[in-house]
């Protein structure tokens, strides 16, 4: 017990697994005010799973309804929600590509950002739910709303739980466009300091302890990221993580398998070369292998000519990103409408 107690406190002194959300100061996007936000809630059981709607009008005066701009899903990843996207003052990926012409919904998973229950309140869930309620879901209600195909794009884990989804649910696989991934792996693989601190130090141990007693880790609070996370969620991604099979611990689902028949849309992985262990490039090529092999792959560096030497949450947050990779990513997905 002084061993776990010990271990929490050294996890937490070196706050690991910290991870930021789009702040207003700084960005580097210029805020434009024909950049529209609404919330819309999409029930799901007891729960109301929030999708930020941001879209730019194409003059003043259009009405809310008129969105002819190909619709984005963007799913977030652990430990975060939707907010690593985008802010209320118009800047980030989401209220970018919305500039562009794109109509974009931004999610907040079961329990996260401004879904309710919030996960302190109702922690009897995890990634399971995600992968087979609610994302497809969310991409349903999207369909329904704009009669149209979608993108989705993805940060860190949500580009696993997307990808999973994708494997056993045609209706939601017949629906996408592309998927474009930011930092996103299912194993880490790579040995250095940052994963013994962040990975078995505080995900494999800390974590699980804390969450075991408590039904969920309270992220927030502890300044160890944006947003909370249920025991059993932790619990499944954590043995995801390791050398382990794709395969679902609810129902023996075979994702691994499914994955290699499965008719992906164009996908491209991107991380950064500062990414040291959440999205290692060589754990990001080794979820190509498992996933849609034919995927583009980028791992954006100042020796390739990008502004930056881009980490897991500066590749969407840095005001130089607006002007580096962002048109690049609007411009392929253009190509894919």
């Amino acid at each position: 017990m002084h061993f776990v107690g010990d271990l929490i406190t050294f996890t937490f002194l070196i706050r690991p697994v910290k991870a930021k959300t789009l702040s207003d100061k700084g960005q580097g996007m210029q805020q434009n005010q024909t950049v529209q936000q609404e919330s819309l809630f999409v029930e799901q059981g007891h729960h109301k799973l929030h999708l930020r709607h941001i879209w730019c009008d194409s003059e003043a005066g259009v009405e809310l309804e008129r969105h002819t701009g190909t619709p984005i899903l963007m799913v977030h990843g652990a430990i975060e929600n939707g907010l690593i996207f985008y802010t209320k003052k118009g800047k980030g990926l989401a209220c970018y590509l919305a500039q562009q012409g794109f109509d974009v919904y931004v999610a907040d998973l079961r329990g996260r950002g401004l879904s309710t229950p919030a996960i302190h309140e109702d922690p009897e869930h995890g990634q399971h739910e995600s992968i087979v309620e609610d994302i497809p879901a969310l991409a349903h209600f999207i369909k329904q709303k704009t009669q149209q195909d979608m993108h989705i794009v993805c940060h860190s884990w949500g580009g696993v739980l997307t990808s999973s989804a994708m494997t056993r649910n045609s209706e939601l696989r017949d629906s996408v466009k592309s998927l474009l991934c930011f930092g996103t792996k299912r194993q880490v693989t790579v040995w250095n300091l940052e994963r013994l601190l962040k990975v078995e130090l505080f995900w494999h141990r800390a974590a699980q302890w804390i969450t075991k007693r408590k039904g969920y880790l309270d992220a927030v609070k502890l300044k160890a990221g944006s947003d909370n996370e249920t025991h059993k969620t932790l619990t499944q991604g954590a043995n995801w993580v390791k050398r382990s099979q794709w395969v679902d611990s609810e129902d023996g689902f075979n994702y691994a398998n499914a994955a290699q028949s499965t008719e992906w849309p164009p996908t491209w992985h991107i991380t950064g070369v500062s990414d040291k262990v959440l999205g290692h490039a060589q754990d990001v090529q080794l979820f190509i292998k498992e996933s849609n092999q034919n995927a583009k792959f980028s791992n954006l560096s100042k020796a390739i000519g990008n502004a930056l030497d881009y980490d897991h949450i500066n590749i969407l947050t840095h005001p130089k990103a607006v002007n580096d990779h962002f048109p690049e990513v609007a411009e392929w997905l253009k190509q894919h409408s």
